[in-house]
């Protein structure tokens, strides 16, 4: 389905992806990981031609993305739909209104400029709120929700798009444990369900692992590892992001733990600094 192929995108000096290659035969929930700075956003951003590539070769079902233009290039951004990290929501306006800008790329300059659906976008945009846990908040303004919440919406809009690809760019990077939870449960129940491939940039060891069938961790720019959440031991995950023997995955965690998994964690940690 999508094969990447040495591809490349330099800002002058700086090389923000350095000739990334994988295939993905089928629809599967990949994770990206790595340090920030590493090349996951810049990915993505290619990947939906927010950005374009210096160099190499990015096909979906036999096709190159990346020389796509004009209504091509809008067609295939409907495909491969946008999450991203500060959920990107008009705040004052009604919550379903904000799920059904994920149907302007096939609607009407006219019909955009007054703000006219269809009914029947009118019925899908509450079906999806629904799927999702949130019907009850769409006459509400986007700003009212919580940033779980507004997520939901966010992905919402997404599945508007009736997308092929869903990319999501650290999604759950500016919520709490359980808002972290009930969103990446939300992009796995959207790929089991739908058959819909999945890509999110995440930071975390213990979600791309809970909830990937993949995980690709980029280092500098470079694919260095791609395999299973099974093969992404702690010595891997030390070499993905640079760092030491003194590396805790601990610190990194979005498992909801109780109070007194929390105060062992804290201590094993003090324990570590006061040596």
């Amino acid at each position: 389905m999508l094969a990447v192929n040495n591809l490349t995108k330099t800002f002058g000096q700086n090389v923000a992806v350095d000739d990334a290659t994988f295939t993905v035969d089928q629809p599967m929930m990949i994770g990206i990981i790595g340090r920030s700075g590493a090349g996951k956003s810049t990915f993505l951003r290619m990947m939906n031609r927010l950005t374009d590539a210096t160099s190499g070769v990015l096909e979906f079902n036999g096709r190159n993305v990346l020389d796509l233009k004009g209504h091509e290039r809008r067609a295939w951004q409907s495909d491969c739909a946008m999450i991203f990290q500060q959920f990107n929501l008009v705040p004052r306006m009604d919550v379903v209104s904000n799920v059904l800008h994920g149907t302007l790329g096939r609607r009407s300059t006219v019909a955009t400029l007054f703000n006219l659906f269809p009914r029947d976008d009118i019925h899908r945009a509450i079906d999806i709120l629904e799927r999702l846990g949130i019907a009850e908040h769409a006459a509400k303004r986007a700003e009212a929700l919580s940033g779980g919440q507004q997520q939901r919406v966010a992905i919402a809009r997404a599945l508007m798009q009736d997308p092929k690809i869903i990319l999501a760019d650290e999604p759950i990077a500016s919520l709490d444990p359980m808002n972290a939870q009930t969103v990446m449960e939300a992009l796995r129940r959207i790929h089991e369900e739908d058959g819909r491939m999945v890509i999110a940039n995440l930071h975390t060891l213990d979600t791309a692992r809970r909830y990937c069938d993949r995980i690709i961790g980029m280092r500098d720019g470079r694919v260095v590892f791609d395999g299973t959440p099974g093969q992404l031991t702690t010595g891997v995950a030390r070499d993905i992001y640079g760092a030491g023997d003194d590396f805790s995955e601990g610190a990194t965690s979005t498992e909801i733990r109780d109070d007194h998994e929390q105060l062992e964690e804290a201590e094993r940690l003090l324990a570590k600094v006061t040596v």
